[in-house]
């Protein structure tokens, strides 16, 4: 019996396994197929994270006077950028990468301590294969729909930001404070219908914040 359980187990390991390999795989994959029709020179600024990335639409216009590609890819979490590291990060020979991630990972349940590991792996790839490229993290920041875990989003920013202090190639972008009234209210008209993702005035907010950090840190 116990041995019938054992691969029962094993069987759903696998399947689970599959399926998180292959969940983004149409999304990489068309990464890759732009690539064949036009790769984007090296030593630009890489933003890679989850769908406030990929649904951030205007960040050419946004960050004009900077060469960027967008690798974001919705619904991902830190661990899942690892895991195609070699196919989203590496190979563009990025001279600045700036990481928005976190959200998702807390939301799923993994602890703020979990999500930090998953940074600090991503750090040593780096480290390892752009060994002259830095990385701006991006802190979580709030959302309406996600109010439940707000105090594990500010237990890991507070551990990020820390993180990011042992390296002059690591940097911290706080991207919670912004979205806050004087009041210390969270906004409420700066995302869409799903309380989740930002509106056009939530995205202002977001690239006034990465605006003036780059102004500071981009040469």
């Amino acid at each position: 019996m116990q041995k019938i359980l054992l691969i029962i187990v094993l069987f759903l390991y696998q399947v689970h396994v599959s399926y998180a390999q292959k969940r983004y795989e149409d999304e990489i994959v068309a990464f890759e197929m732009h690539d064949l029709v036009s790769m984007p020179q090296p030593h630009q600024i890489l933003l890679v994270g989850s769908s406030s990335i990929r649904m951030w639409k205007t960040y050419k216009e946004d960050m004009e006077g900077y060469y960027v590609i967008n690798r974001g890819f919705g619904g991902s979490t830190m661990s899942d950028v690892n895991e195609y590291f070699d196919r989203i990060v590496s190979k563009y020979l990025p001279k600045y990468i700036f990481v928005y991630e976190g959200d998702n990972d807390l939301a799923s349940g993994k602890s703020p301590e979990e999500v930090l590991e998953d940074y600090k792996i991503f750090a040593e790839k780096v480290k390892k294969t752009l060994p002259k490229t830095k990385i701006a993290f991006c802190s979580i920041r709030p959302c309406l729909l996600r109010i439940n875990i707000l105090d594990k989003q500010r237990r890991f920013n507070q551990l990020l930001q820390t993180f990011c202090k042992q390296s002059k190639k690591y940097q911290y972008i706080d991207m919670q404070k912004d979205f806050y009234l004087p009041n210390g209210e969270l906004m409420q008209d700066i995302f869409i219908e799903d309380k989740l993702h930002l509106n056009e005035k939530g995205y202002k907010i977001w690239t006034a914040a990465i605006r003036k950090h780059f102004a500071k840190n981009v040469k």
